[in-house]
């Protein structure tokens, strides 16, 4: 027999089962993740409603909801988390749900067209907004819109940290390259992004670990975290806003706005005064602040404490509960 022929024989026989096991288990396990990776990345193709289940508010609250408007590159995931963070306040007066922004950019009318699903399959008679950051200023846009269409008024607009003008972002010439680029048709590539994230967290390290900067930078380019294309949309979003526009428009929507004078991402001096200036007739709270919170801005899913104490002086003014009535040893004789 040729021995070239014996070689490979004994070459084969040398393949272990175990190592064939192996390179099976691990194909399969790389197939199963490029699967789930598309089918990631196909469902977040479009704006959504994600609901944080509450049996108890769901009970208590059937007709009424909270609805967070998530921040600059808040990834769905993180929306779920601050909600849940907040839970022990806004829980209190109605059920929980976030807005999921599309991969393929914010849509300001795909997100009312998905409020508009949410309303009518919950029957929900009362909305409470809750804008998380820059989301404040997708908040007041849609609740106006809602009104002005619809006739549908929401009842509270909470605005955490929110610019209200791009004047008032601190990263003025970043974020404004950010979105030339947007405007030209230019996408930045994630290889770009990533260099991006990784330097951010460098700069911003703070009580980061150099493990913790990678990891952080690595969750940014995931198929959980918003797309490139979504975080330059957002940019020319806040490039764009403009609050004259809706100032005369919330009916009679109660606004409170809370921040940090120690914020380092939107300027808490200036954003608050055009907040008042803007919506001065809706604004009933503008001088609660999250002093103690890290980071300084729109940082509820790590300062849980110190949101919930500010929200439980807020939202009694704004929506007080109603008292009980009779109960064990009340009413009467």
């Amino acid at each position: 027999m040729d021995p070239a022929i014996l070689r490979a024989a004994q070459r084969l026989k040398a393949f272990s089962r175990r190592a064939f096991l192996g390179g099976v288990t691990a194909s399969s396990l790389l197939a199963a993740d490029m699967f789930v990776t598309r089918e990631v990345q196909r469902q977040r193709r479009q704006t959504v409603v994600l609901e944080v289940a509450d049996d108890a508010a769901r009970r208590r609250f059937p007709d009424a909801s909270w609805l967070l408007f998530p921040g600059y590159k808040t990834s769905w995931e993180e929306a779920r988390i601050i909600l849940a963070s907040l839970r022990g306040s806004l829980a209190d007066r109605g059920q929980l749900a976030t807005v999921g922004y599309s991969n393929l950019g914010l849509d300001i009318d795909e997100i009312l067209d998905a409020l508009r699903v949410y309303v009518r399959q919950k029957r929900l008679r009362t909305l409470y907004f809750y804008g998380h950051s820059f989301g404040g200023m997708v908040a007041t846009e849609v609740a106006a819109r809602l009104l002005s269409q619809d006739g549908v008024q929401v009842k509270v607009v909470v605005l955490d940290s929110s610019p209200a003008s791009k004047f008032d972002v601190l990263d003025q010439a970043w974020f404004d390259s950010v979105v030339r680029l947007y405007e030209i048709g230019v996408r930045i590539p994630s290889i770009v992004r990533g260099g991006y994230e990784f330097g951010e967290r460098v700069i911003n390290k703070h009580e980061r670990t150099w493990g913790e900067i990678v990891d952080q930078t690595l969750e940014q380019l995931s198929p959980l975290a918003p797309s490139s294309v979504l975080i330059q949309s957002e940019s020319e979003y806040i490039y764009q806003w403009d609050a004259t526009r809706f100032g005369d428009a919330m009916g009679t929507a109660q606004m409170a706005f809370i921040g940090n004078p120690s914020d380092t991402t939107v300027s808490y001096p200036s954003a608050r005064a055009r907040w008042e200036r803007y919506f001065g007739r809706n604004l009933v709270s503008s001088d609660l602040q999250t002093i103690g919170a890290f980071p300084p801005h729109a940082s509820p899913q790590w300062s849980g404490i110190v949101y919930n104490r500010a929200l439980g002086r807020l939202l009694p003014q704004l929506l007080p509960l109603p008292r009980p009535t009779g109960g064990a040893g009340g009413g009467a004789a």
